[in-house]
């Protein structure tokens, strides 16, 4: 479990992190999600004892990163997959941080094969493409075998049969009862991986829930309607907070009811209904509408290239 308890990071006037306070529990995905600004990074490096925090403190297992005897066998990290000497191999860069923390060999060759890296074990890191560098990163998070898993962007510069396995296996470890926190800006993956998220804007907490729950409460549900008599359906349906749209003939998309009262108005004026089906928000249009006013740098409306 890692608990973040009131942080707060100032560097002179500016506040990176405010009062942040939230837990994130074993056995499950959860995502950390915010607007470039938000503090996500800041909070991370705190969270590993990279930065001091400004006031409060925040936990893994019950102690501070710092205090843990064997931290590499406590907590797997990824901040930044590049920060490796290029002239080194993978396996040589595995190696020296497993001698360093009391890891056996054999765990090197493992991770190896884990990430897909056998084949290229032997080369020097400054020859990785950028895949390549993030499963080394990914490689290195995972070598002691650790109860928790902090990953920011694990996905970032995979190919699509990278991105299913990191899925995979960001679920499975979870499954396995370990911790795992994963940053990302990729809210399409985030739905498919996540089970929970913390998100934060300007640094403050905005959300600490399930994604499912978040969604659910974005309140962004639309209703797919397709009629042959669509004009007498919208003229029926007109209320104040009800909006109609329509793409095709025959085919409304209604927000603001919901399709139990859809059905009944149709019933009740006698227009068939050929399809009603209510479809939730994604997770990227509920995402943008809690940070709409986090955003650090937004476009001015109607701005053309």
């Amino acid at each position: 479990m890692i608990t973040a308890h009131h942080l707060t990071k100032r560097y002179g006037d500016k506040t990176a992190v405010a009062d942040l306070s939230f837990t994130v529990p074993a056995g499950t995905v959860t995502g950390f999600l915010g607007p470039n600004g938000a503090g996500k990074s800041t909070t991370l490096r705190m969270i590993l004892g990279l930065d001091a925090p400004t006031h409060g403190h925040a936990t893994v297992a019950g102690r501070a990163y710092a205090t843990h005897p064997a931290p590499l066998t406590e907590v797997g990290a990824l901040l930044e997959a590049r920060s490796v000497h290029p002239g080194r191999t993978a396996h040589h860069h595995l190696t020296a941080l497993a001698l360093t923390h009391g890891i056996p060999r054999a765990r090197v060759t493992r991770v190896l094969e884990l990430t897909g890296l056998t084949d290229v074990a032997h080369r020097r890191v400054k020859g990785f493409s950028l895949g390549m560098g993030q499963r080394l990163g990914i490689a290195a998070a995972l070598l002691g075998d650790p109860a928790t898993l902090i990953l920011d962007e694990p996905v970032n510069g995979l190919d699509p049969e990278g991105v299913l396995w990191i899925r995979t296996l960001l679920k499975r470890l979870a499954a396995e009862g370990r911790t795992v926190l994963v940053s990302s800006h990729l809210m399409s993956e985030m739905a498919l991986t996540a089970e929970r998220l913390v998100i934060i804007g300007r640094g403050r907490l905005l959300a600490d829930t399930t994604v499912t729950e978040f969604v659910r409460r974005s309140g962004t549900t639309t209703v797919k309607v397709v009629t042959p008599d669509a004009p007498a359906l919208v003229r029926h349906l007109t209320a104040p907070g009800v909006t109609v749209t329509g793409d095709t003939p025959g085919t409304l998309h209604v927000h603001g009811t919901d399709a139990e009262h859809i059905g009944r108005t149709a019933a009740a004026h006698g227009i068939p209904l050929f399809e009603l089906t209510p479809t939730g928000a994604s997770l990227e249009e509920a995402f943008m509408a809690l940070t709409h006013d986090s955003v650090e740098y937004a476009p001015a409306e109607g701005t053309h290239a």
